[in-house]
């Protein structure tokens, strides 16, 4: 992992900043804690500014895109979290659990030092309602391999529950499928340099001549053009909350 994120790193703080229509649920599930421990921060996004924040991340080069105004940050992994048993109010993870060595050493860590809920955004790999699909199927090869299934997270956590985060049509922070509305982004490589799906596929030019293809002729149009109409959309993502 951390090799990984230390290469797509590198621009990963302008490409990949926070939407806050996807922040509000994040930060309502977390509910009154006031100490909150972020694991798999990254360069900060969706921190609550209204709490004390502790971060954990592996990846260097995340470290170093944090603000120099952002919550303290401790380098480490969430399979081994230096912190005492029940040290924080709540746990969250925001797009982190597919990049973990060890899932249920992760979560039942974020269980051991969390007094309350344990909040965390994922994505639903029986989710299959995507074009991108049509393009770079590997993409569903690839989170089939690593995304957790949903149920899991019961297993690991007891109760949850499971709820859908739209993506908006202008969505700023760039994951997967922040662009569903904006197919030309996916043609641009520094856009596809933020989602590690895309560095895990390899040689992706296929799929890009492809999808250009596509949007010049208007195929695209055609069998997706509804969807410009659409100011958000299900695309995969869930808020998993533990009590």
């Amino acid at each position: 992992m951390t090799n990984l994120h230390d290469t797509i790193g590198l621009n990963y703080a302008e490409l990949r900043r926070p939407d806050m229509r996807i922040a509000a649920p994040i930060h309502a599930a977390l509910g009154k804690a006031s100490t909150v421990l972020n694991v798999g921060a990254g360069a900060g996004s969706y921190e609550p500014t209204d709490r004390t924040v502790i971060a954990l991340e592996p990846s260097s080069a995340m470290i170093a895109q944090r603000p120099a105004s952002g919550a303290p940050v401790v380098q480490g992994v969430v399979e081994n979290l230096p912190f005492a048993d029940g040290a924080f109010d709540a746990v969250m993870g925001v797009l982190t659990v597919h990049h973990w060595t060890d899932k249920a050493k992760g979560m039942s860590e974020m269980r051991r030092v969390s007094r309350g809920p344990i909040v965390i955004l994922t994505y639903d790999p029986a989710f299959h309602d995507f074009w991108l699909l049509d393009y770079f199927p590997e993409l569903a090869t690839i989170d089939a391999g690593v995304m957790p299934k949903l149920d899991h997270y019961a297993e690991w956590l007891g109760p949850v529950s499971v709820t859908p985060v739209l993506v908006p049509h202008d969505c700023t922070d760039g994951f997967g499928a922040a662009y569903w509305r904006r197919p030309a982004a996916y043609l641009d490589a520094r856009v596809r340099a933020a989602m590690s799906s895309f560095w895990k596929i390899g040689d992706v030019s296929p799929g890009v001549e492809r999808l250009r293809c596509d949007l010049e002729s208007g195929q695209w149009d055609q069998k997706y053009g509804y969807l410009r109409q659409l100011e958000g959309r299900d695309c995969g993502y869930r808020l998993v909350v533990a009590p």
